[in-house]
C-alpha cells in the first residue's frame, strides 16, 4: 500500500510541477510520519524518501533512535519552549517558530550545543482561531527581530491552510505567502533568505506547488489515516 501511495503523490507532484512549468527538483517531499509506527517509516525510507515531519518532540527522538542516521528530521508541529533543548541540532528544519519568545529560546540552546539552527515563521494566513501561528501583518517585523539570532537562520515561511473540500479554495491563501516571501527578499534583511515556502498538506499539496510550495508535507496520502488510538 505504501509503495502505491508514495507513488501515486510522486506522479501528483510531477503533473503540478509540469503545470506551473517548474522542474520537479525545486519541490521536497516531507512525509508526515505523526503517530506512525516505525515499520511503516522503514517502508517508506526502503523507497528513497529521506525527509520526515513530526509534530510532538517526544515521538521525534524515539524515532530518531532507531532510524536511519540519513533521515532530515523536519518538526512540524506546535513547538513548546521548554522542549527545544531536546531537538536543537537534531532536526534539519524547525517549521513552526509563531513566536519571538520561541526563537530566543532556540537561540539559547543552539549557543549551548554550538550550532546554528534552520528555522521556519509560521504564518497563520487565514487568522483562524484554532491554528498556531502569527499574522501577515506582523511577519516582516518578526522576521527582522529574528535574524538579530546570531544561532538560527531563517530559510523561509511555513503556513498550514484551511482544511476545504475543494483545493482550489487554498489557492488564494498559498498565492499571499508566496507574495510576502517576496516581499520579504525585497527587504534584503541579513540572515534572511526565503529559499523555503512548506505549504500544502494531503487535501491540497499540488495547487500549494502551482503557487512557489518548495515543501509539501503528506502523511495521510503516504501512511494512509492516523490512528490516534495508539
Amino acid at each position: 500500500m505504501l509503495k502505491e501511495n508514495l507513488i501515486n503523490v510522486e506522479n501528483n507532484i510531477m503533473k503540478a510541477c509540469e503545470k506551473a512549468g517548474r522542474n520537479r527538483s525545486e519541490v521536497t517531499l516531507i512525509a508526515v510520519s505523526k503517530t506512525k509506527p516505525v515499520e511503516m517509516l522503514q517502508e517508506v525510507y526502503d523507497q528513497g524518501i529521506r525527509y520526515f515531519g513530526e509534530n510532538k518532540v517526544q515521538e521525534m527522538c524515539d524515532k530518531m533512535e532507531v532510524m536511519p542516521k540519513d533521515i532530515n528530521w523536519n518538526m512540524i508541529g506546535h513547538l513548546q519552549t521548554n522542549k527545544v533543548k531536546y531537538i536543537v541540532g537534531k532536526t534539519s528544519l524547525i517549521h513552526s517558530v509563531d513566536s519571538l519568545k520561541l526563537a530566543e529560546e532556540i537561540q539559547k540552546q543552539a549557543i549551548k550545543n554550538n550550532v546554528v539552527v534552520d528555522i521556519l515563521v509560521e504564518v497563520n494566513i487565514a487568522n483562524e482561531e484554532t491554528k498556531f501561528g502569527i499574522s501577515k501583518e506582523e511577519t516582516i517585523q518578526m522576521v527582522k527581530d529574528i535574524a538579530k539570532l546570531d544561532h538560527i537562520r531563517i530559510k523561509g515561511l511555513m503556513t498550514i491552510a484551511p482544511f476545504v473540500e475543494n483545493p482550489e479554495d487554498n489557492r488564494l491563501y498559498f498565492r499571499e505567502i508566496k507574495q510576502l516571501s517576496v516581499d520579504i527578499n525585497n527587504q534584503n534583511i541579513d540572515n534572511v533568505c526565503m529559499d523555503i515556502l512548506s505549504m500544502g498538506m494531503t487535501g491540497d499539496y499540488m495547487v500549494a506547488i502551482e503557487e512557489g510550495s518548495t515543501m509539501v508535507r503528506v502523511g495521510t496520502g503516504i501512511f494512509g489515516e492516523r490512528n490516534y488510538n495508539k
